[in-house]
Formats: structure tokens, sequence, C-alpha cells
């Protein structure tokens, strides 16, 4: 089962190298470009952009005969879809980096108690 439908509809194959993303807009389209961190030597493109075109969306209010643009569903999709696999990136890191700190306390904690059972033993020797 694919976590990434809508990604994965656009053509992204390898969506664990997504490192990020950004959007813009021009007239009435909206520009979606997603940057990889691809292996060295890859052949598969750096980045990718993808173009969605607004959709009109008539008013109703009082009948009358005005058009709204509104972003397109699949665009807001693939941002729900990007945020989430972001986030989730973001939230390994932040667990990785907290596991490193707990590991240098724990390397200063051994250290400093081999070093007072040192001493303790050169005073028991001494």
């Amino acid at each position: 089962m694919n976590s990434y439908p809508r990604l994965s509809d656009m053509g992204v194959v390898h969506p664990e190298e997504i490192s990020r993303y950004s959007l813009s807009s021009l007239d009435y389209t909206d520009f979606l470009r997603i940057v990889y961190d691809r292996p060295k030597n890859s052949a598969l493109p750096l980045s990718r952009t993808y173009r969605f075109p607004r959709v009109q969306e008539d008013g109703d209010d009082d009948n009358t005969e005005t058009a709204v643009m509104r972003t397109n569903p699949a665009l807001k999709e693939a941002l729900a879809e990007l945020r989430e696999l972001v986030d989730a990136k973001d939230g390994k890191r932040d667990v990785a980096e907290d596991m490193r700190h707990e590991l240098r306390r724990l390397e200063e904690d051994v250290a400093l108690q081999a070093e007072r059972i040192r001493m303790l033993i050169d005073k028991i020797e001494g």
C-alpha cells in the first residue's frame, strides 16, 4: 500500500529522497517544486517542478455571475503528503539528535565514575 498516493500519481518514485519543497504562483497557475537529496552519481534529477492550474468555482451569492479561482485539489493533497513526509523526517532527526545528546551525557558520566573509582583504588593502595 502506497503511503503517498498523490505523490505517486505525480510520478514520485522515491519519496524518502525528498529534502524540501516550495510553492509559487503565477497568474492562475501554482507551481510546486520538489527538491531531492539523491545519492552520488544518481541519474535522477535533483528537482522536479509540477504545474497545477487553479480551478474555477462559481459564486453562489445572490445569483451573481462571480467566479472564484481556487487551489487545485490535487495540489492540496500533494502538499498534505509532503508536509507529512517532511515532518516525519524532521521528527526522526530530532530523535536522533536527542539520542546523540543522551549518549554524550552517558559517556561523560561513565568517564567521571571511572575516575572516581580509580581515585578510591589509589586511596586503598596508598
